[in-house]
């Protein structure tokens, strides 16, 4: 009994100033009504009729009954009943929480007996506010002024204190030294809380949470320092590798500051070395579950260096299959000095040798299943065959496509049969067809076979792989080039030996329509001999172009400006059915070729791409920079890492099927039908980009159109010689040896006597070059070779004015002869024919060497006015 009126007690509010005053005011006019009424029936009962007292008598009995019945029924309440309030109210009163209600100025509303038990009072007189209370100590009245601002705005909070004593007055119940308290507050979501806020605040002591926090804390830190300072290394990782916890152990090991250590700031792929984080991935849970794997290797220290370990790696895996969270302990593996130390080191220089070599291996056994492997034959072949695979018997075969798995059973069966000389193979990876690989068996042959008490090793075979992807694209690609070369040679041969064939037409019909008359029956029959022989030569400058032989002057060209002058042309020759779009870049660098050649270029791509599109499309024509470092990021062996300017010719055609997209810069090769192309523009296009330093690279979807991308060398001035010296920009190529022609041509052509030896070895060219000169006046020497040259000068003496000489030749070639001749005539003029291209022997002669250039096949207008030039230079 005593219990239950303690905690009838407690439950009782000690202030509650928010009950309903009608309740006693209604009982009060109740009892005054009823008095009022009897005395005046005693006052005035002689006064009134029977029938009035009657009439009120029984008026009062109707109000009677009827009060009566609505207090059964509960539509009259006299004494108010309990109501839905009432089950929040007994919650504040009997909540172990400090309960105090205030209104906007502070005054006190309510206050449970929780927080006179607190805060020492034992009846109403004595409750005071938490400001009065707590207004002796700066902590605490801060936190009750930043709450009751935020109740100011309607916002709720907490705040947490301490105490140098507790809430109620010293020496009581509570106990003393420091205590904690927990304050909340929050406004009371009543109907006219808008005008007449009430405020709610709750006082809590938690210095027993407090306490237990701390202990807590404490054996927190107390299991950090024992995991931190443990004799193994530890460390934990998330889904993707990353380190979010290492211990203050394996930090030493390492090298690592652990100060700076951020979580998430390094990877396992950071503390692995070599290939020991194959090994690593190589451990995958099953979903759902986790896997522990005891691994073997290295891991890096912060200088570098390697640290053999013992792993025992533990994973997770998700329901769905995903990677989880891993936790490995490191142990450090060291020389066991009480057993056998140099068996422990054997044993670490093994598997670090085993783990970090670069080749791949694994040893089978005589069905071929894979027994065991190191880490990088677990990186060779991720996707493929995996540690859990060979754990259930997984085949050697797995890493070879299925055409190709007989020749591996083959090779397996010969180490089987302790054969040697087993020849390597080289089988493409199963799924990647553009991976290769080099596998090398080798039977395990053990003497202990032949003491049949002992039993055969498990192992039948140990295999090594390589992968050998770049060698097989470098083979390709060298396959590639050498075929090219070897058609740019045959190409150059043919064109210079043509050239020396045309060239006798062109002299020849020259020379008889000099004779003939426009009237002439002939003269129709020679023009056309002419026009298909100019026909020819420009066949000829189109292999020489692929060749990389054919005369270039280039010049510094900004790609905006040319391509800007160029358009008009390449829309025109496009057509109407094909819309142009030029996309300039911002600031592009300058570079250096020929103007009318890489006009041919882009003249040649825009047809080809207006040809592609029978039903009319786009043609898009781009330029921008590319910085060295984009250019290196291509990955492509035969492309320097330095500044480069693109040019992009697209299409929205047919596109280039992949099997052909190798052969279409090789001459004479054309998917047009006969008679609409030669197959030579894109050949052309490749030998002028090749010989200006750039490179070209298609790139063709089927049905989604090709793109043309060109790289042209970024022009830096300051590496190119001064105007008016030797290499200026208005010189050709190699012009720093040769004269630049003048831009009108003489007007008077004849020889006025001069003394021409003539050297070519190509005896019609020779007899019509002589013919055609002394037709001008000149007095023509001949010389069928270098050699006979020599002899010739010799004879008159150094008597010539102008020496006019093939290049290739036999004995002795023309660079060879200018050499020889420079040394007794040093001012003696000199013209080369030829038709190769000028740098293609300027580079063999002297840096201070002067001479002219005759690009075959010419006319006889074009080597009178070589000469003449030459001789007025």
């Amino acid at each position: 009994m005593t219990k239950l009126r303690q905690a009838d007690e407690y439950r009782m509010p000690i202030v509650d100033r928010g009950t309903r005053p009608g309740t006693v005011l209604r009982i009060v006019l109740l009892a005054i009504v009823l008095i009022a009424s009897a005395a005046a029936f005693v006052i005035f009962k002689n006064q009134l009729g029977n029938e009035v007292v009657l009439g009120i008598l029984g008026i009062l009995a109707m109000v009677g009954i009827f009060f009566l019945v609505s207090a059964v029924i509960g539509f009259i309440e006299v004494m108010p009943q309990s109501r839905p309030d009432e089950l929040a109210r007994a919650f504040l009163d009997g909540h172990p929480e400090g309960t105090l209600i205030t209104d906007r100025k502070g005054r006190i509303v309510y206050a449970n007996a929780a927080y006179g038990a607190l805060t020492g009072a034992d009846k109403a007189n004595d409750v005071q506010s938490l400001e009065t209370i707590l207004s002796r100590d700066r902590e605490a009245t801060e936190a009750i002024y930043r709450l009751t601002n935020g109740l100011r705005e309607g916002k709720a909070g907490h705040e947490e204190f301490r105490l140098m004593k507790p809430l109620r007055a010293a020496g009581g119940s509570a106990g003393s030294g420091a205590h904690w308290f927990r304050l909340k507050a929050r406004v009371l979501p009543l109907e006219d809380a808008d005008r007449n806020p009430l405020y709610i605040w709750q006082i809590s002591d938690i210095t027993a949470d407090r306490d237990d926090q701390e202990r807590f804390f404490k054996e927190l830190q107390n299991a950090i320092d024992y995991l931190d300072h443990a004799p193994a290394g530890f460390f934990s990782a998330g889904k993707k590798g990353e380190i979010f916890y290492i211990n203050a152990t394996l930090a030493d090991w390492l090298g690592l500051d652990l100060t700076k250590f951020q979580p998430g700031s390094m990877t396992i792929a950071d503390l692995v070395a070599g290939e020991g984080l194959a090994l690593v991935q190589s451990v995958q849970a099953d979903p759902g579950l986790r896997k522990t794997k005891t691994l073997d290797l290295d891991l890096r220290r912060s200088n570098g260096q390697s640290f053999a370990v013992r792993m025992v790696h533990r994973v997770s895996s998700a329901r769905d299959g995903a990677p989880g969270e891993s936790r490995t302990i490191v142990l450090a593996r060291t020389v066991d000095e009480e057993a056998d130390p140099s068996a422990s080191l054997a044993a670490i220089r093994f598997t670090r040798f085993f783990n970090n070599t670069p080749m791949a291996i694994a040893s089978v056994d005589g069905n071929g299943r894979i027994l065991r492997t190191n880490a990088p034959f677990l990186k060779l072949f991720s996707g493929v065959v995996s540690q859990d695979d060979m754990e259930r018997g997984a085949l050697l075969e797995s890493v070879a496509r299925v055409s190709e798995r007989g020749r591996l059973q083959e090779a397996l069966a010969a180490a089987k049969d302790r054969q040697s000389d087993i020849a390597p193979l080289d089988l493409p990876h199963p799924t990647d067809e553009n991976r290769f690989f080099r596998f090398y068996v080798n039977a395990v042959i053990d003497q202990s076979v032949a003491n049949q008490s002992e039993p055969a090793p498990e192992e039948a075979a140990i295999v090594y792989a390589v992968e050998i992807t770049e060698q097989k694209a470098l083979e390709t690609q060298m396959a590639q080039t050498q075929k090219m070369n070897a058609v740019g040679t045959l190409a150059g041969g043919i064109a210079h030996d043509f050239n020396n064939v045309l060239t006798a037409i062109l002299l020849s019909s020259d020379h008889l329509l000099l004779s003939a008359r426009p009237s002439d029956a002939s003269f129709a029959d020679l023009m056309e001999i002419k026009r298909n022989a100019n026909r020819a030569a420009v066949l000829v400058r189109q292999l020489l172009a692929f060749s990389r032989k054919q005369t270039m002057r280039p010049t510094v060209l900004n790609m905006t400006d040319v391509i800007g002058d160029l358009r008009m042309l390449v829309d025109r020759m496009t057509g109407t059915h094909v819309k142009l779009e030029v996309e300039y870049g911002r600031d592009l660098w300058p570079v250096r070729t020929d103007l009318g050649q890489f006009e041919q270029v882009l003249i040649n791509l825009a047809v080809n791409a207006r040809d592609a599109m029978p039903s009319g499309g786009t043609i898009t024509i781009r330029t921008r920079n590319m910085p060295a470092e984009e250019a290196a990021a291509l990955n492509r062996r035969e492309l320097p890492a330095e500044d480069f300017v693109v040019v992009e010719v697209s299409d929205e055609g047919t596109g280039i099927p992949p099997e052909i997209v190798d052969k279409i810069f090789e001459p004479f090769f054309t998917t047009k039908e006969v008679g609409k192309g030669t197959g030579l523009g894109l050949s052309m296009v490749y030998g002028i980009v090749k010989q200006s330093g750039g490179f070209i690279y298609p790139e063709s979807e089927v049905g989604k159109g090709t793109t043309f991308r060109i790289l042209l060398p970024r022009f830096i001035e300051e590496t190119m010689p001064a105007s008016g010296e030797p290499g200026a920009l208005d010189q050709p190529l190699t012009l720093a040896t040769s004269i630049p022609p003048k831009a009108e041509e003489p007007t008077d052509l004849t020889g006025d006597s001069a003394i021409v030896l003539l050297v070519e070895d190509e005896e019609a060219v020779r007899r019509g070059g002589k013919r055609m000169l002394e037709t001008r006046g000149y007095k023509v020497y001949e010389a069928g070779s270098g050699v006979e040259a020599l002899e010739v000068m010799e004879e008159l003496n150094g008597m010539v004015d102008i020496v006019v000489s093939d290049v290739v030749m036999p004995e002795m070639d023309g660079p060879t002869l200018l050499r020889e001749l420079r040394k007794t005539y040093p001012d003696l003029k000199f013209i080369f024919v030829s038709g190769y291209a000028e740098d293609a022997f300027a580079r063999n002669l002297p840096a201070d060497a002067k001479f002219g250039f005759l690009p075959k096949p010419f006319s006889l207008k074009q080597l009178a006015v070589a000469v003449r030039e030459m001789l007025d230079s």
